[in-house]
C-alpha cells in the first residue's frame, strides 16, 4: 500500500482529489498497523475507530478544499510519521520471535518509503506557509514534484533538477539527507545482513 501511495502521487495529475487518495491510502495503512497490533482488542478497535473518523473527514475536507493546504500537508506528516511509529514495534517483536524474516525486512523498506512521503508533505506545508518559493527552478510544485525530489535527496541521487531556494528548505534537505543513510546503514543493512546470514545457517543445517 506504501509503495502505492509513492507511485499514485508522482503518476497522477495534481490536486486536490490526488492528495485526498494519498491521503486516504496512508491513512488506510496506518489503521491496519493499529488493527493487527498486538494491543488489547478493546485498545485497537477504538484507535480504529477515531483514527477512522478523523481519516474520513481529513479525506473528504481535502478532496472538496474545504480543508486549507497547509493543515492538509500537515496532517499529512503526522499520518504518514505515525505509521512508523505503529509498524516499529511490531517490526521489532517479529525480529525477537522468528527472526528476519521476508515480512521483517518488507516492514524495514515500508517505513523507508513512508519517511520519503513523510518529507514530501513537510515540503509541501513549508512551500504553503512560506512567501518564498520552495524550488529555485519552478515558482510553484506539484505533488509529483515533491514525492520524486523527496526520494532523490533520501536516496542522496541529486539529479539537480530541484533544488531547494532558501535556508529552510536546505535544513530540511539535509535532515533527510542524513535520515536516509543513515536508515540504509543501520535498519536496513542490519535487516538484509541477518537475512543473508539466517538463509547461510539453514542452508548448511539442511546439507
Amino acid at each position: 500500500m506504501v509503495l502505492t501511495a509513492v507511485v499514485f502521487v508522482i503518476v497522477a495529475p495534481d490536486g486536490n482529489g490526488t492528495r485526498a487518495v494519498a491521503f486516504l491510502i496512508v491513512g488506510t495503512t496506518l489503521l491496519l498497523s493499529v488493527l493487527t497490533s498486538q494491543e488489547r482488542s478493546v485498545v485497537r478497535r477504538r484507535r480504529a475507530i477515531y483514527g477512522g473518523a478523523l481519516i474520513v473527514i481529513v479525506t473528504i475536507g481535502t478532496a472538496s478544499g474545504v480543508l486549507p493546504r497547509s493543515v492538509s500537508f500537515a496532517l499529512g506528516v503526522l499520518v504518514t510519521v505515525a505509521v512508523p511509529a505503529t509498524l516499529t514495534g511490531g517490526l521489532l517483536r517479529l525480529v525477537r520471535e522468528r527472526g528476519v524474516t521476508l515480512q521483517a525486512v518488507a516492514g524495514g523498506l515500508a517505513i523507508y518509503l513512508l519517511v520519503g512521503l513523510a518529507f514530501a508533505s513537510a515540503v509541501g506545508f513549508v512551500s504553503e506557509v512560506s512567501s518564498n518559493q520552495f524550488f529555485a527552478e519552478t515558482a510553484g510544485s506539484t505533488a509529483s514534484q515533491r514525492v520524486y525530489y523527496s526520494f532523490t535527496v533520501l536516496t542522496t541521487t541529486g539529479f539537480g533538477d530541484l533544488t531547494p531556494a532558501r535556508s529552510v528548505g536546505r535544513a530540511l534537505a539535509v535532515l533527510e539527507m542524513l535520515t536516509g543513510q543513515i536508515y540504509l546503514v543501520t535498519v536496513i543493512g542490519v535487516l538484509i545482513g541477518r537475512r543473508v546470514e539466517t538463509g547461510s545457517i539453514v542452508r548448511q543445517k539442511t546439507q
